[in-house]
């Protein structure tokens, strides 16, 4: 059963935040010498080969079967695929700060998504709470400056971001199929990227067409090494270790810590700069998070 958190786990914690976090800031700098389909082609195949790697070291098999495959093409789908593209893309119209921000709603969307389509998995009392309070920091990141003209853009880019929060979400439902197939994490992981390359590819070649683009500078290369090889590969195994060492409870902690990082990347690094209302949205997010966590909230109302 998963315990407390230690200082390792608080230190992977710490790791797992500033890799994910780095991920907006990695994306924004491969956005200088790649299209957003190429991007997340070389993300997820990257990915796909390091973690083939991790599994042949520790002695684990690939997903086999028809039951695997399908858990694994459909975490590929919605939890690979649509979101990183609906992020990357997102990202030509906002910073990568604010990109984070919005992708804090993450589990807002995951409790509303369980509640809808699984049986055992209703809002309860915080949950409730969490989610309005989530879904108000979402709208007051977007506030009413980004409905008035030359606010468009922005919307545009929140908006493929919020989508790409739902993508999570129902990939949350989806991973049930997972845990039904007897998959290993790092097995699961392995196969989704797996799917997810080959889901994206016949996109690449047809509308980025890669032999026609120009050379890339050498720091989108390295930017799209490090998205591939740390912002995912690693990451999996970062928060697969959390998950297991200390429950999915705890492990959503990250989520609180990864636009910190990404703010404070696209501040000192790309000079960005985020409007007060981007940080009042995020603040009220964060307390949507605290409030589906259930530690704002007197016991007798969790119990509810």
């Amino acid at each position: 059963m998963p315990g407390p958190m230690t200082p390792r786990l608080w230190g992977l914690l710490l790791l797992l935040a500033l890799v994910w976090g780095g991920s907006f800031f990695f994306m924004a700098v491969a956005l200088r010498g790649f299209p957003p389909f190429t991007i997340v082609l070389a993300r997820v195949a990257l990915a796909a080969a390091a973690l083939a790697l991790a599994c042949q070291a520790l002695g684990l098999a690939l997903p086999r079967g028809r039951e695997a495959w399908m858990a694994c093409g459909g975490m590929a789908l919605l939890n690979n695929a649509i979101p990183f593209t609906l992020i990357v893309v997102g990202q030509q119209y906002i910073p990568s700060g604010l990109a984070a921000v919005v992708n804090a709603a993450t589990p807002v969307f995951a409790v509303l998504c369980a509640h809808w389509l699984t049986s055992d998995e209703k809002l309860t009392t915080n949950r409730l709470a969490g989610a309005l309070t989530g879904l108000l920091g979402v709208a007051v990141l977007a506030g009413p400056a980004a409905f008035t003209a030359g606010h468009g853009a922005e919307l545009l880019g929140i908006a493929l971001c919020l989508v790409a929060c739902l993508s999570y979400g129902l990939s949350g439902v989806w991973s049930r199929r997972v845990r039904r197939a007897r998959l290993a994490p790092l097995t699961a992981a392995t196969g989704q990227c797996t799917v997810a390359a080959l889901m994206m590819l016949p996109l690449v070649l047809l509308f980025d067409r890669p032999w026609a683009l120009p050379a890339p500078p050498g720091e989108a290369v390295a930017a799209l090494l490090a998205l591939g090889l740390l912002a995912t590969a690693l990451a999996y195994a970062l928060f697969y270790a959390i998950l297991a060492g200390a429950g999915a409870t705890n492990a959503m902690l990250v989520t609180l810590l990864v636009p910190v990082t990404a703010l404070l990347l696209g501040a000192l690094v790309l000079e960005e700069e985020l409007a007060p209302r981007h940080l009042a949205g995020m603040a009220v997010i964060g307390l949507g998070l605290l409030a589906i966590d259930g530690r704002l909230l007197p016991a007798r109302l969790r119990a509810k």
